[in-house]
This record gives C-alpha cells, sequence and structure tokens, in this order.
C-alpha cells in the first residue's frame, strides 16, 4: 500500500505543489483547507481543517484515518505572513500569526502522534523558512514564529525518536506563491517615523516573492526527504545567496551582519 501523506495549507502554494508532485508518484496524498468546498480541480482530497482549531485539526485526523487506516508523512506547511514595523503591528496579529506558524503546527502534530506511535513510524514535515534564521527589519515577528517552530521541532523530535517517528525542517527562501497576498501588513501610516523604510522594504519583499522560485523544486526536496530512510534534521531550500546567508549569520560579527542587512534593504 502506498504511503499516505497528510500536507496542511495543501490547496495553493508550496503546499499544492508538493501534494501535486507526490500524487503524481503515487503515493496517497490528502491536504487541507479551511474552505475545501471553494476549491476547484485539486489532483488530491483536500479534508476540512483550520490548524487555530483544536477540534476541526481532530475532525480532519480522524477523517482521514478512517479512509486510510493510518497515517505515514504529516507535512506542516500551513502558515501565515505578517509584516509592519514591529512598534505599530497590533498585538492581536502577531497572537494570530503565532497561532497559525507555531501553535497549529505543534498541535496537528499532538493530534497524529498516538497514530503514528502505535505504528511504530512516522515522518514529521515542517516547512519552516529562511527568514527564521535571521531577525529581518519590518518581517521579525514572522521571523520569529518560523524561528520558534525550528527550535520547538528540534527538541520534540528527541522526544519522539524512541517512538519510531522522525521529524524534519524544510525552510524555504523566497518561492514565487501568493502569500504575500494573504498575509496581514501594518499599513503604511502617513504620520509613521517608519514610512518611508516600511515602504521601501514591503516593496522589495514583494517583489522577492513575485520572482521567486518555482515551488515544484520545494515539491522534489520534500520527495528526496520522504524517501530518505535517515534524513537530515535541516534542510535549505532556495537561492544560494539565501542559504550562504544563513553561513554568513554564524561566521561574521553581530554588527557585521546588521549592516550587511541594512545594505541589502536600504535603510542604512
Amino acid at each position: 500500500m502506498s504511503k499516505v501523506v497528510l500536507i496542511t495549507g495543501g490547496s495553493s502554494g508550496i503546499g499544492k505543489a508538493i501534494g501535486d508532485y507526490l500524487s503524481s508518484r503515487n503515493y496517497t496524498v490528502y491536504g487541507t483547507s479551511r474552505n475545501p468546498d471553494t476549491i476547484q480541480n485539486s489532483l488530491f482530497p483536500l479534508l476540512k481543517m483550520d490548524v487555530c482549531n483544536l477540534e476541526s485539526i481532530e475532525s480532519a485526523i480522524s477523517e482521514l484515518i478512517e479512509a486510510t487506516g493510518k497515517i505515514d508523512v504529516l507535512i506542516n506547511n500551513a502558515g501565515v505572513g505578517i509584516t509592519g514595523p514591529i512598534e505599530e503591528t497590533p498585538t492581536e496579529e502577531m497572537k494570530k500569526a503565532f497561532d497559525t506558524n507555531l501553535y497549529g503546527p505543534i498541535n496537528v502534530i499532538k493530534t497524529v502522534l498516538p497514530y503514528m506511535r502505535s505504528q511504530k513510524r512516522g515522518h514529521i514535515i515542517n516547512i519552516t523558512s529562511i527568514a527564521g534564521y535571521m531577525g529581518l527589519p519590518y518581517r521579525g515577528i514572522y521571523s520569529a514564529t518560523k524561528s520558534a517552530l525550528e527550535i520547538t521541532i528540534e527538541a520534540m523530535r528527541m522526544e519522539t525518536l524512541q517512538f519510531g517517528i522522525k521529524m524534519t525542517n524544510v525552510a524555504p527562501g523566497d518561492f514565487a506563491t501568493n502569500i504575500a497576498a494573504g498575509r496581514y501588513h501594518a499599513p503604511v501610516l502617513e504620520n509613521s517615523p517608519y514610512k518611508e523604510a516600511y515602504s521601501s522594504t514591503l516593496k522589495m519583499m514583494n517583489e522577492h516573492v513575485d520572482h521567486g522560485e518555482d515551488p515544484s523544486k520545494m515539491a522534489k526536496v520534500v520527495h528526496q526527504i520522504i524517501e530518505n530512510e535517515n534524513p537530515k534534521i535541516h534542510y535549505k531550500v532556495g537561492a544560494p545567496m539565501q542559504k550562504f546567508s544563513i553561513v554568513l549569520k554564524r561566521i561574521l560579527p553581530d554588527k557585521v551582519y546588521e549592516r550587511m542587512l541594512l545594505k541589502h534593504y536600504g535603510l542604512k
């Protein structure tokens, strides 16, 4: 029987690309969406799930197990973007971002773990972000949510290895998806002291996404990870300079690295 894969946020972007690719490789793929009835022509079934609602998570997982009898791979992909000067970003919006990008994936993992433990096997892949390896101006909260997920999974992985369960983090750089359209961004306020800097940085971020890489590249990497009997803990997928920026952060003095980021975003 083919491996059963569940992809949260499988209706668009990276999640859809992964689902389409795995379906073509004869995996049994299910995705999730908050509104699956509005999605047409999906190559794989979509279950109704809101990762911010525990009852919704439990219902979707139960439906999957009833249909397939098992879950081999969970891909935590659902997430939201958030931008803005931290001083001007509403606390409620920050909490929403953490609910979706951190607590949501954790609750999905907690729900599938009993099934994987009874199977004595399972693989949980978490889509994080290269932005989670550094504090980026006007993207600080997003960076924080993804960084928190990376560190949480490092700990959770060690806790669950004894049950035959693997956990892997995959950090993408900029990919051509619709994430910019769906994210929360603090408005550029006329009287804001951040107006000029934030406005130019926001424009640059949108351009990076518009000219990002093809999501099928992520799909192929995820497929390779699933097929690997002994996958690494961390993978980075993106343009060479984006991946190299993580290396630079490790080797450069803090203020030198900060100046590099300021120059990149035109903030100095």
